[in-house]
C-alpha cells in the first residue's frame, strides 16, 4: 500500500492542475445537483420492534386517518392574577385563538378547552390540543410559525400564553458553533506550522470534503428520505477528520523536507507513510459510523451512513488534493523546524531548535524513564472520573428538561400546576379485542385494572374504532414522564396486558410519547454491547493488520473504554447529579439522553483511533527501521505528539463550541465529546500508550508467525519505500496508477 500511495502522492503532485479540476468539478456538480434537488423536509421517525411503534403502526390500521403519530401541541393559557380563564373576555379569546389555530394546512384537530374539559379545578389554566396530520419531525417550518403567531396573538390580548408539545421539535440550527470551530482550528494550525499558507491547507481541503459532502446529501434527500437533520453529524465529523487527515500529511511533508528531499518526491514519501496511516484511521471511523446500523433505528442509520460517507470522501482528499495544493504552494510551505517570519522564526534559530528536544521528546523520554507511576497515575485517574457511571440513568428529554426560558418548559410547568405533573406525559393504551368474543368487556376490564395501579391518576373511558374490536384508553400518571415512577406504571400496564392476552386472546399495547421515550432508551441500551463488539472487534482485527501486532490493538481498545467510561462518568456528574451545572448552564438536572453512549462510542471510537494510529505508526515504523522498542516510543512522539495535540485541541474546540446550545440535548453531546477527545488524547495516547510500551518492549510488536503469514502485508511503515533500489520514474508512476 505504501508504495502505491507514494505513486499516487507524487502523481498528484506533479499534474495538480488534473486533480485540482476533478475535485472542483465534483464539488461544483454537488453544488448543483444540491441546488436543483426539492427541499427536503425532515426525515420520517420509526422504531421498529417496539411495542410503541406496533401500537402505532396497529392505530393507523384500525384509525385509518386519524394520524396516530402525528405532532400534538399543547397552547396553555393562563389567565391574569385574580381573574378566571373562564371570565367572558378571556373566553373569547382563547376561542378566536383555537379558531385560528384550525386554519393551519397540516392540522388535523383541535379540541377546544371549554367543550373537552380541559380547563383546570381553579379556574385559572386551560389548554387547547393540536393535532396535526404528520409527525413532529415532518412538519413543516409554516404550522410551526402559524403556532406560535397564535400564541403571541393571545399574548397581546392580555394572556400568559405558552406552547408545548413535540409540534415546536424543530431540528437544531447549526452554524455559529462551526464558526467558532473554524477559528479555533486555524489559529492552532498556524501555531504548529509557523505558516498562514500551510495552515490554510486543511482547513481549505476540509471545507472542499464537507461540501461535497453535505451537498451529496441534500442533493438526494428527498429520493434517500435523509431529511435535513442528517448532515449535521456528517458535517461535525467531516470537519474534524478533514483537518486531522491534512494536518497529518501536511506535518509529515515538512519533516521529509527537513531531510533533504526535493518537494515531489516528499509528497510522495508523506502520503505513502502519513497516507497509509489516513487509510486505515478512516476505515475505523467508517466502521464506527456504519455500525450505528446495528441499533435498527433508520434515522440512526441513514446519519451514520451519511457522515461515513464524508469521512471516506475526506481520506480520497488528504491522500490527492493536499499533495496537489503542496505543489502549487511550492517553497511557501517550508520544512519542519524551519518557520516563517510570521512567528519570529527563520534559518539563524532552525538549527538552534532542531539541537533541542521537542516537547514530546523530553515528555515521551519521561514516560520511558518512568512507565509504572505514568500508567498506573492514568489509570487510577480515569478509574475515577469513570466512578459515577455506575450511577448512569438514561432516558430521553421532554419539556421538564429544557430551559426555563423556553416556551416549552413554561408550558410543561403551566400543566403541572394546574392538573399535576403526569399530565405531561398521558400514556395511550391500545386495546386490540378483534380475537375476543366480546370486545366491549375486554374494553371495560382493561380500564378497570389500570386504575386499581399504583401512580395512576386519571384513567378515560375506552374510545372505540366503528368496527368495535379496536378502543384507545387515555392513562394520566401522577409522576412526571422522566421520572422512574412512571417507567415502572408502564412496565406494570404491559404486564397486565400479558393476563388479559392470556385471558381473553386480546392484546394490550402501551404508546405515547412517554412510552416511546422509555422503549426508545431501552432499544439503545440493548443495543450498546453488541455495537461495541461489532466496533470494536472489526477495528482490532484491523490494527492487527495496521501494527502486526497482537497487545497494541489490545491495548487501544482498553485505552479506549477506558476514556469513553471516564467521559460517560463525567457526564452523569454534570447532567445527573449536577455538578458544576452553574459553570456549564445546565438548569436542569436529570437522567442523560439514551442516544449519548452509543453516540459518544461511535464518534470518539473513530477519532481515538486516528490519533492511536497516527502515533503509534510512526513508532512502528521506527521500530521497523532497526530502533529499539524505548528509542522508537520517543521517535514516535519527536514527530507525531505536536500535531497529535494540535488535531486534539482543534476537536475539543469545535465539540465544547456546542456547550453554550440553549438545548440540553446538544449541550450534552458537546460536553461529552469534548470530555472525551481530551481523555482519549491526552491521558490514554500521550500517557498510557508510551508507557504501556515501554513496559512491553519488544513483546508489544510479537505476532505469532502462522498469523504473520496469513496477514496481508500492508506496509503502513513504508518499508518499501525505504528497501527500495531507486526512487520510481515518473512513467513509472504513471504506468503503475493505471495498471490499479
Amino acid at each position: 500500500m505504501a508504495t502505491f500511495l507514494y505513486r499516487l502522492g507524487r502523481f498528484a503532485f506533479r499534474r495538480r492542475h488534473v486533480v485540482a479540476l476533478i475535485w472542483v468539478a465534483l464539488l461544483t456538480l454537488a453544488g448543483v445537483g444540491a441546488a436543483n434537488a426539492p427541499a427536503a423536509g425532515n426525515t420520517s421517525f420509526s422504531i421498529p420492534g417496539t411495542e410503541a411503534q406496533k401500537a402505532f403502526d396497529l392505530l393507523e390500521q384500525r384509525f385509518p386517518g386519524a394520524s396516530a403519530d402525528g405532532a400534538t401541541a399543547r397552547v396553555v393559557f393562563k389567565a391574569p392574577a385574580g381573574e378566571k380563564i373562564t371570565d367572558a373576555g378571556n373566553k373569547a379569546t382563547v376561542e378566536k385563538t383555537v379558531g385560528t389555530l384550525s386554519d393551519g394546512s397540516e392540522v388535523a384537530s383541535v379540541a377546544d378547552p371549554y367543550t373537552g374539559k380541559a380547563v383546570s379545578k381553579d379556574g385559572t389554566i386551560a389548554y387547547a390540543s393540536v393535532k396535526y396530520d404528520v409527525s413532529g419531525m415532518e412538519l413543516e417550518d409554516s404550522s410551526r410559525d402559524a403556532l406560535e403567531e397564535a400564541a403571541q396573538d393571545a399574548r397581546d390580548a392580555g394572556l400568559t400564553v405558552e406552547v408545548g408539545g413535540d409540534a415546536l421539535s424543530a431540528a437544531p440550527e447549526t452554524g455559529a458553533t462551526e464558526v467558532i470551530g473554524i477559528g479555533i482550528a486555524a489559529v492552532v494550525l498556524v501555531i504548529t506550522f509557523g505558516s498562514l499558507i500551510a495552515a490554510g491547507l486543511p482547513l481549505l481541503t476540509a471545507l472542499i470534503g464537507v461540501g461535497i459532502g453535505v451537498s451529496t446529501i441534500t442533493a438526494l434527500a428527498g429520493t434517500l428520505d435523509l431529511g435535513s437533520t442528517t448532515s449535521t453529524l456528517a458535517t461535525m465529523i467531516g470537519l474534524a477528520v478533514g483537518i486531522d487527515y491534512a494536518l497529518f500529511i501536511v506535518s509529515r511533508y515538512r519533516a521529509e523536507l527537513a531531510e533533504g528531499r526535493e518537494r515531489e518526491e516528499a509528497a510522495g514519501r508523506a502520503v505513502g507513510t502519513a497516507g497509509s496511516a489516513v487509510v486505515f484511521a478512516g476505515l475505523t471511523v467508517v466502521i464506527a459510523l456504519v455500525g450505528l446500523s446495528v441499533v435498527n433505528i433508520p434515522m440512526l442509520t441513514k446519519m451514520g451512513v451519511a457522515a461515513a460517507g464524508t469521512v471516506a470522501v475526506a481520506v480520497l482528499i488528504a491522500l490527492t488534493m493536499i499533495p496537489a495544493l503542496l505543489g502549487y504552494a511550492g517553497r511557501k510551505v517550508r520544512p519542519m523546524g524551519e518557520k516563517s517570519k510570521l512567528l519570529g522564526g527563520g534559518r539563524a534559530r532552525a538549527a538552534d531548535r532542531a539541537a533541542k528536544p521537542n516537547l514530546g521528546t523530553r515528555w515521551a523520554s519521561f514516560v520511558v524513564r518512568r512507565p509504572v507511576a505514568v500508567l498506573l497515575l492514568g489509570v487510577v485517574g480515569l478509574g475515577a472520573a469513570a466512578v459515577p457511571a455506575a450511577s448512569l440513568e438514561l432516558g430521553l428529554p421532554d419539556d421538564g428538561s429544557q430551559p426555563t426560558s423556553t416556551t416549552q418548559r413554561r408550558a410543561y410547568d403551566l400543566l403541572s400546576e394546574g392538573f399535576g405533573p403526569g399530565f405531561n406525559g398521558p400514556l395511550m393504551v391500545v386495546v386490540d379485542a378483534k380475537d375476543s368474543t366480546d370486545p366491549q368487556a375486554v374494553f371495560r376490564d382493561v380500564g378497570n385494572e389500570i386504575k386499581r395501579l399504583d401512580d395512576v391518576v386519571t384513567v378515560t373511558p375506552a374510545a372505540a374504532n366503528k368496527a368495535g374490536d379496536t378502543a384507545t384508553i387515555t392513562v394520566i400518571p401522577g409522576s412526571k414522564p422522566s421520572s422512574a415512577t412512571t417507567e415502572d406504571l408502564v412496565h406494570a400496564i404491559r404486564d397486565k396486558g400479558a393476563d388479559v392476552k392470556a385471558d381473553s386472546d386480546a392484546s394490550v399495547l402501551v404508546t405515547g410519547s412517554t412510552a416511546m421515550n422509555i422503549d426508545v432508551s431501552q432499544k439503545l441500551n440493548d443495543a450498546l454491547v453488541p455495537y461495541l463488539a461489532l466496533v470494536v472487534g472489526l477495528a482490532f482485527l484491523l490494527l492487527i493488520v495496521v501494527f502486526r501486532s497482537l497487545l497494541v490493538p489490545l491495548k487501544a481498545a482498553l485505552g479506549f473504554l477506558l476514556s469513553v467510561m471516564a467521559a460517560l462518568g463525567a457526564v452523569v456528574a454534570v447532567f445527573q447529579w449536577g455538578w458544576l451545572s452553574g459553570l456549564m448552564g445546565v438548569e436542569e438536572t436529570g437522567p442523560v439522553m439514551s442516544m449519548m453512549p452509543i453516540f459518544m462510542v461511535g464518534v470518539v471510537f473513530g477519532l481515538a483511533m486516528d490519533y492511536e494510529v497516527f502515533l503509534v505508526t510512526r513508532m512502528r515504523e521506527a521500530y521497523v527501521h532497526g530502533e529499539k522498542p524505548s528509542q522508537a516510543v520517543v521517535t514516535g512522539f519527536k514527530h507525531g505528539a505536536r500535531v497529535v495535540t494540535a488535531a486534539a485541541v482543534i476537536m475539543m474546540a469545535v465539540f465544547a463550541g456546542f456547550i453554550g446550545s440553549s438545548e440540553s440535548m446538544v449541550k450534552m453531546i458537546g460536553f461529552g465529546l469534548a470530555i472525551a477527545v481530551f481523555f482519549d488524547a491526552f491521558v490514554v495516547r500521550m500517557a498510557l500508550v508510551p508507557a504501556v510500551l515501554a513496559l512491553l518492549g519488544r513483546r508489544a510488536w510479537w505476532l505469532p508467525k502462522w498469523l504473520d503469514r496469513v496477514l496481508p502485508n500492508v506496509d503502513v511503515e513504508g518499508e518499501g519505500l525505504r528497501t527500495a533500489s531507486g526512487a520510481p520514474s515518473r512513467d513509472d508512476d504513471d504506468k503503475e496508477l493505471v495498471r490499479a
